[in-house]
């Protein structure tokens, strides 16, 4: 075994629950929060989530996974600080809201000297390198996570890619830290700027929108036309160009990530042309 990190998630949600039970396995896991409810869960070895594969290994498995409401304890000595916080969009300011995501920042740069605080909240294109401005420091970068709803655990434990943005001297450490704990060997990872990791997850979220808004039309138009949108779509879906993902005809697209991704992209164009994204959020509220 190699070096093993202690590690601070803030965070008993969706994100946090998961990296921290992943990470917990290898290193010295403490979840930060607020909620006393879901610490105490936490500490008796139960998820705060729904996720049957969290909740085998929460049973079964050995892991390093402590919980606590108290800021100091868990942030003073941690070799890194996740920051898992929900942001959610703001419709009045046309922008997620990273308050929760800026104080545990300004936290961490106060109580802890050497550690690498990664972002992993989906926060607007050019945040993180604010951050960096703001603080004068290297050590804020973001990590965006590609998780399915229920499948959380094994997402993280075979990823379709791993990206750190920002470049530190902790930065790859913290990308090998990621891969050391997966399942997943083959895994690529890369290494770029907060900026362009930024952009990924948004870009990646707003794709899978348009692809859901896309097959939803088509469903409309086979509705209209009585031609059967089954026999279409698995036709469509035969190109490998195309493949099959993303293709099933519903209500549109909800849940928690797409809708507020897809419109904190078309914010970040401002005054740069672009007319797929805002088709993408216009089509899913039609539908």
């Amino acid at each position: 075994m190699g070096i093993q990190y202690k590690i601070t998630i803030v965070g008993a949600g969706y994100v946090g629950v998961s990296l921290a039970v992943l990470l917990s396995q290898k290193h010295e896991v403490v979840i930060l929060d607020i909620d006393e409810e879901r610490i105490n869960k936490i500490n008796k070895k139960q998820t705060t989530i729904r996720d049957d594969v969290i909740e085998k290994y929460l049973k079964e498995k050995s892991l390093s996974l402590s919980a606590t409401l108290d800021k100091h304890k868990a942030l003073t000595d941690a070799d890194f600080i996740i920051v898992a916080t929900p942001t959610n969009f703001n419709n009045e300011s046309s922008s997620l809201d990273t308050s929760l995501v800026d104080s545990i920042v300004k936290d961490a740069m106060a109580i802890n000297k050497d550690g690498l605080v990664v972002i992993r909240s989906t926060i607007p294109i050019g945040h993180t390198r604010m951050l960096r401005k703001k603080y004068s420091t290297d050590r804020i970068v973001f990590s965006p996570e590609f998780l399915r709803e229920g499948k959380a655990l094994v997402d993280n434990l075979y990823p379709s890619r791993i990206i750190v943005g920002g470049y530190c001297e902790k930065s790859e450490s913290f990308l090998n830290l990621l891969r050391d704990c997966s399942e997943n060997d083959s895994v690529k990872t890369l290494l770029m700027s907060s900026s362009e990791a930024e952009a990924t997850k948004l870009f990646s979220n707003t794709y899978l929108a348009m692809r859901v808004a896309f097959f939803n039309e088509l469903d409309t138009f086979a509705i209209a036309n009585d031609l059967d949108v089954n026999i279409i779509i698995n036709s469509v879906a035969l190109d490998p160009r195309i493949g099959e993902g993303y293709n099933n005809p519903s209500f549109g697209y909800g849940g928690y990530c797409l809708t507020k991704d897809t419109k904190q992209l078309l914010a970040n164009y401002k005054e740069i042309p672009q007319n797929i994204i805002q088709a993408t959020i216009s089509s899913n509220k039609a539908r």
